[in-house]
């Protein structure tokens, strides 16, 4: 299919992201529903399952090499220091150390911009990098690093964000904790003041949302090795080409010297879209020593130095007319940083999911000495929602109105920015679909349930992005035996992927799934996709694969016409066979026609299409909760979430289901547990382990069902796909929370809901 080079244009958040793609010429033919689809859309199980169960599954930590060194990080013990000194002279003698990297011997690599280097002088919280050991053994890269002798001298520090934009707070770079560059973020449409003053009603209301770690199975790492001038990484990562680029870039090398390769991963939650210094610091001990060298991070340096959710402090004020509809929201939200630039906002719910012409919103992002913040399953809308979705509920009581109709009346089918409709937008099928499987008409009114236990529903509604976009590519080998080969640049996180790449293949070609193998997350070895995050993978890469193997299928039936010297126009391509319509007894078979052909391998690559510029493309839903609070004990128990939402084409029910029942759990540790714990006179993090970060156990897991309302969004790809990873999180806390204040009539504006604080709420109730 003949190709154009286009400027894909996408959007995430207000940021504009452009790049060049080539793209398909003419728009692909649509691929039927799914109910005219024998694999896509089943309960198809993963294609890696078996070994996964049986681990030979290859992941980061499993590779090693007979020579292999291993490398270790220490970290500084304080929240905000200065180095006198470091000493590693007692270190270095001990047997088996080989390389040991400081600020005094390493490369002056910059990192995060101006505000760091690669080993700094300077350390800002407590995990921040001061030396890389690499040792024969990790027990000596342990025992050398307790042979470092590091003379610090303690700064004042702040760990708090409310008390780090105060005047007399330390400040941890020169100039305010609230940088001058994209520390400040306004928005605004219409006049906010003239339509607080057209309510009927106006609310003004505080939340918080702490800080929450990511905590994936499989811990970040790295393995590297030289082969003469090019370098070979083995990354736990979200994004082999995002990573190939920065360590390229801060080696100073050709992209095309460093290959990384990401075969099977443990999670990430967007914890793994960037590059660790880690990793950096291990190629240049490696090239130096001449030997590989592997570095996995411990469980105490995952919840120091590798990312997290930022805090949220939150002030909503919003107004509303009797019948219902907004007249305005503001929003004023302070969130760390952490010690170096990152994200932290919370707006954009707010901003873009209901109809309200008048809003305003000012976000800051503010410096302190604690590990730097980076994305998390949808950065910023699950503090913006569960704040957003609360103050919602408060108006339509006090209007005396269901809060589902509330959010009806407020339906918007347009981007209120772009003016532009949305290509899909079933949230309200969502909503009656998912009322009505909660049972919503059994909700008495707030505090009214009887007994020490009481019961509470709630829900809250979410949009995110999950289009997809440009540039992706796959490529599909047909080989001689009639066996495939799918490669793309996309990385499955233990999501799925390997198995969709597989279902959209086979049924294209109509063979059997157990005959295609899926070879993905090699720079080298496969053609580009783009990093998986933000919900985008299956929508990049699954119109890519559907190309690919379209033209596969059109190559087979142009060569079987000219083998069987028919034209191909009375052919027809079934079950991996071309036959002639009106004599199926005249036939080639695919293996039977490559060989004919004298080919050894078949190949065509496909690449995705251009998105929309006259739609919007976002996904949207709901989840519903049903708890119980005891109010003896403060304690929370969530008894089903039901989950209604409009994403475009399912394309492996088993999958999606697995999504959202691990969105849904994790958005239910985000509610009630996850909470990063810092001593505010020390500054150091009390919650380093699995033991004192608490999250949720097989015990505190609900019944979840799971309803799709929507059957593909054929404005968005030939495939319809949209993205499920940050939808299946964002609403539940929101609606947890709900549901907890329509159990016991005291809202608490303040994650995660704890015990405390429920009883101190009840008993400021009296």
């Amino acid at each position: 299919m003949s190709r154009k080079i286009i400027k894909s244009k996408t959007y995430l958040y207000d940021e504009k992201i452009e790049t060049i793609a080539e793209v398909p010429e003419k728009e692909l033919e649509l691929l039927p529903l799914n109910k005219d689809l024998k694999i896509i859309g089943k309960k198809i199980p993963r294609v890696d399952a078996e070994e996964k169960v049986t681990g030979t599954a290859v992941y980061t930590f499993d590779k090693s090499f007979t020579n292999i060194a291993y490398g270790k990080t220490l970290r500084s013990p304080h929240p905000f220091a200065k180095i006198e000194s470091i000493d590693t002279s007692k270190a270095e003698k001990l047997k088996g150390v080989l390389k040991i990297l400081t600020y005094k011997n390493a490369p002056d690599i910059g990192w995060y911009g101006s505000y760091s280097k690669l080993l700094d002088q300077t350390v800002r919280y407590e995990g921040d990098e001061v030396a890389f050991i690499v040792a024969e053994t990790e027990a000596i890269a342990e025992k050398a690093m307790s042979l470092i002798d590091v003379k610090y001298k303690e700064l004042d520090f702040v760990t708090d964000t409310l008390e780090a934009i105060k005047d007399n707070a330390p400040k941890i770079y020169e100039d305010s904790n609230i940088p001058k560059t994209r520390g400040h973020a306004h928005y605004s449409r219409g006049n906010f003041e003239e339509g607080i003053k057209n309510a009927d009603v106006v609310i003004e209301r505080d939340y918080t949302t702490q800080v929450a770690i990511h905590n994936p199975t499989e811990p970040h790492g790295s393995v590297v090795k030289w082969e003469d001038d090019q370098l070979i990484v083995w990354d736990s990562t979200q994004g082999v080409f995002s990573i190939r680029d920065t360590i390229a870039n801060s080696l100073n090398m050709p992209e095309s010297k460093v290959r990384v390769i990401k075969e099977y991963m443990g999670g990430g939650f967007g914890a793994k879209l960037e590059a660790g210094k880690y990793s950096v610091m291990a190629a240049i001990a490696s090239k130096e020593i001449k030997r590989p060298v592997k570095v996995i991070l411990d469980r105490k340096a995952m919840n120091l130095a590798v990312g997290n959710r930022p805090d949220s402090h939150q002030k909503i004020k919003a107004g509303a007319k009797k019948d219902g509809t907004l007249t305005a929201m503001g929003l004023t939200n302070y969130g760390t940083m952490g010690a170096y630039p990152a994200g932290a906002g919370a707006h954009w719910p707010l901003r873009s999911l209901y109809k309200c012409d008048n809003i305003e919103t000012n976000e800051y992002r503010v410096f302190t000495n604690t590990g730097r913040a980076r994305p998390f399953r949808a950065p910023g809308h699950v503090q913006g929602t569960f704040a957003l979705e609360s103050i919602l509920d408060d108006l339509a009581e006090k209007i005396d109105m269901d809060p589902l109709e509330f959010r009806i009346k407020n339906f918007t089918p347009i981007d209120q920015d772009s003016k532009r409709p949305y290509t899909s937008k079933k949230l309200i099928e969502a909503y009656k679909m998912g009322a009505k499987a909660i049972n919503w008409e059994s909700r008495k009114p707030a505090g009214a349930s009887d007994g020490i236990v009481k019961r509470g529903l709630g829900f809250a509604s979410q949009i995110w992005w999950g289009g997809g976009s440009p540039p992706a590519y796959a490529t599909v080998k047909m080989n001689r035996d009639g066996s495939v080969q799918v490669l793309c640049g996309t990385q499955d996180l233990g999501t799925g992927t390997y198995t969709i790449i597989s279902q959209i293949t086979a049924e294209v070609l109509e063979i059997p799934i157990d005959t295609i193998d899926v070879l993905i997350g090699d720079t080298q070895a496969t053609p580009y996709a783009p990093s998986s995050g933000g919900s985008t993978t299956a929508p990049s890469i699954s119109p890519a694969v559907y190309d690919a193997a379209l033209q596969m299928k059109a190559k087979l039936i142009a060569s079987a016409s000219a083998v069987l010297d028919i034209p191909g126009k009375e052919l027809t391509y079934s079950n991996g066979k071309i036959f002639e319509t009106k004599n199926e007894s005249n036939s080639i078979t695919n293996p039977k026609l490559i060989r004919k052909m004298r080919e050894r391998v078949l190949i065509a690559t496909g690449a995705r299409n251009q998105n929309t510029d006259k739609y919007a493309i976002n996904t949207f839903g709901v989840q519903f909760a049903d708890v119980e609070v005891n109010t003896l004990t403060g304690k929370v128990k969530v008894n089903k979430i039901v989950a209604a939402h409009d994403i475009g084409r399912t394309l492996n029910r088993l999958t999606l289901e697995n999504q959202f029942h691990g969105g849904i759990i994790m958005g239910l540790s985000f509610a009630l547990m996850d909470e990063r714990v810092i001593d505010e006179y020390t500054g150091k993090v009390l919650t380093t382990n699995y033991h004192d970060y608490k999250m949720p156990t097989i015990k505190e897991t609900p019944e979840i069902e799971v309803i799709i309302v929507s059957e593909n969004d054929p404005l968005v790809s030939a495939t319809g796909v949209k993205g499920i990873g940050e939808p299946a999180m964002i609403p539940t806390p929101g609606a947890i929370a709900n549901a907890v204040y329509n159990a016991i009539g005291v809202r608490i504006n303040s994650l995660p809901i704890t015990p405390d604080k429920i009883l101190t709420a009840l008993n400021s109730r009296g």
